[in-house]
């Protein structure tokens, strides 16, 4: 097969005329990277609510936890962001879904695309917040309770500092998961990373280029990523627990 290779494709003017194609590229990783940091902050604090919960002696708040885990961990995600896209506004009291169809549509992208993959996320770190808190030994929260703290004092104080410390590697994977999966967010419309590299795939037929661009830009945002959180675990590590020296 004969393919003439193009690299300079990046740097002609766009189509829309107001950027290089490597600024639709840029763009569409800023938005990525803006996309995946909302939805993983949104992830983190629901995520280590609901871990909270499932781990409470109350069977009703462990129970809707539980519920919530399988609800948003079993629906695969592509259906989901349609369903906050599309089904959700139609179900809102009129004067909402009407107030959400009036915004700019990348705002609706991104808002749905943002709620969408917090709560997908969520569902996961739920469960690992679980299990970073069920490891530890059951003696830290009868001390705790003994020495005069509530229950929310020693979760806070107690137990959620330290199992987040045995949790940081498989948060990272989490981490990961967000950047990659935030490429569904195309199909809504929104030019983040991948919907950019196909939209320079139509306009310029160079399709190798242009995919081992956004390959090379994943790679590197998951690099990052793994430092940043590589240098997080060995600052967290606790003596005497796995993976610490």
């Amino acid at each position: 097969m004969s393919y003439a290779w193009h690299w300079e494709v990046f740097l002609q003017p766009a189509a829309s005329g107001d950027a290089t194609y490597l600024g639709w590229m840029g763009a569409g990783l800023a938005m990525t990277v803006a996309l995946s940091l909302a939805a993983w902050l949104m992830a983190l604090v629901c995520g280590t609510l609901a871990g909270v919960l499932r781990t409470v002696p109350n069977r009703l708040w462990s129970g809707l936890a539980a519920a919530y885990v399988e609800v948003f961990r079993n629906i695969p995600l592509l259906v989901q962001l349609f369903i906050w896209y599309f089904v959700l506004p139609e179900l809102l009291p009129p004067a909402w879904g009407d107030a959400f169809k009036q915004l700019n549509p990348v705002t609706q992208q991104f808002a749905a695309a943002v709620v969408c993959l917090g709560f997908f996320t969520s569902a996961r770190v739920c469960e690992h917040v679980r299990a970073g808190i069920e490891s530890l030994p059951r003696g830290q929260r009868n001390a705790s309770l003994a020495l005069g703290l509530t229950l929310a004092q020693t979760y806070r104080h107690v137990m959620l500092p330290m199992a987040f410390r045995l949790i940081v590697p498989p948060l990272t994977s989490e981490f990961l998961n967000v950047f990659k999966n935030s490429a569904v967010a195309s199909t809504i419309g929104l030019l983040e990373l991948a919907a950019q590299s196909r939209q320079l795939v139509d306009y310029t037929a160079q399709p190798y280029e242009s995919f081992i661009a956004v390959t090379v830009m994943y790679m590197a945002l998951n690099v990052v990523v793994m430092s940043g959180m590589r240098w997080v675990e060995r600052k967290a590590q606790v003596p005497g627990y796995i993976g610490a020296k």
